[in-house]
């Protein structure tokens, strides 16, 4: 990589929320919070799910991969942007942005391609019972997470090669972290055609999520009315109301992100909604699954009975 002049350069500058030099221990106590929670919880949900044999179902394996996931990108971010926050030098290295991008790429759209597996996992049990367990087998799960994680990595590699092809007027980042769109302001040439790049691989990760997701729960809703007792009906919304949930709020803050062209949006803007999906939604997604799931408090309950009231 090199400067317009031709010097080389070797480290960006963060400048993260630098514009409010006031707010910078508040800000640190905040996502230091944010981030414990995040990994407490993520890491709790890791460890209820291996130790209770009442989540040893394909469903729950699903869910344990999805929080070691969020455990993961958010630290990818977390631990960076605390350091910078107490920092007067707030530099990250030419190859640590370069790793930084390519990580979190990869980890987020591992995360599309898992939940669309999760709604696929979904359709299958409440649809195909009686096949559930034949076709969700151990070596099945196992398959489709190992191609979720071929796609999230494949998907990086297109957008980190894409963003490092560039070359850069400026040393300075105006964001918290190594992302796409604020790389692509530092650009000394047109970024049309890396856009473009941007645009058809994102929408082609989300179209293939979303569509397996649509037609998944297209399934599920008609499967679900058909059922004779409000009850039964209202037992199976239950089931995917907390998967739902995620898929909404992770798959509508990608889209306002990253499915539009880089000139002509506000940065500041793009940073406020970064810090919703790399730290809030990580920390949101173990709270919404167990408090929104009968299974995983059953569970909890039974844990801290055995363990600790025993």
């Amino acid at each position: 990589m090199e400067l317009e002049n031709g010097t080389e350069k070797t480290e960006f500058f963060l400048l993260g929320f630098s514009d409010r030099p006031e707010l910078q221990s508040v800000l640190f106590a905040v996502f230091f919070c944010i981030y414990s929670i995040t990994l407490m919880g993520n890491l709790g949900m890791i460890l209820l799910i291996t130790t209770s044999s009442l989540l040893h179902i394909p469903m729950y394996f699903f869910l344990c991969i999805l929080s070691c996931i969020d455990a993961c990108y958010s630290s990818v971010i977390a631990p960076k942007l605390l350091m910078d926050l107490v920092s007067d030098k707030k530099t990250i290295s030419y190859n640590g942005c370069v790793a930084q991008l390519y990580f979190f790429c990869s980890l987020v759209d591992t995360e599309s391609f898992l939940l669309a597996v999760m709604a696929y996992d979904r359709y299958l049990a409440i649809c195909n019972p009686l096949l559930y367990t034949a076709v969700m087998s151990k070596k099945i799960c196992c398959q489709l997470t190992f191609g979720a994680f071929l796609g999230g990595t494949m998907s990086s590699v297109i957008h980190t090669t894409n963003t490092f092809q560039l070359s850069f007027c400026s040393k300075e980042i105006n964001h918290f972290f190594c992302d796409i769109s604020p790389l692509f302001s530092l650009s000394c040439t047109d970024t049309y055609k890396h856009d473009i790049v941007l645009v058809v691989f994102a929408s082609l990760v989300e179209a293939v999520c979303l569509l397996t997701v649509l037609l998944s729960y297209v399934y599920i809703i008609a499967a679900i009315l058909k059922k004779g007792s409000a009850e039964g009906r209202r037992k199976g919304f239950s089931t995917c109301a907390s998967h739902l949930t995620v898929v909404t709020i992770y798959h509508g803050t990608l889209i306002f992100i990253y499915l539009h062209p880089s000139a002509g949006h506000s940065l500041d803007i793009d940073k406020v909604i970064s810090v919703f999906y790399t730290l809030i939604i990580p920390m949101l997604n173990p709270l919404i699954y167990s408090l929104r799931n009968k299974d995983v408090k059953r569970a909890f309950r039974k844990v801290i009975s055995q363990n600790f009231l025993s």
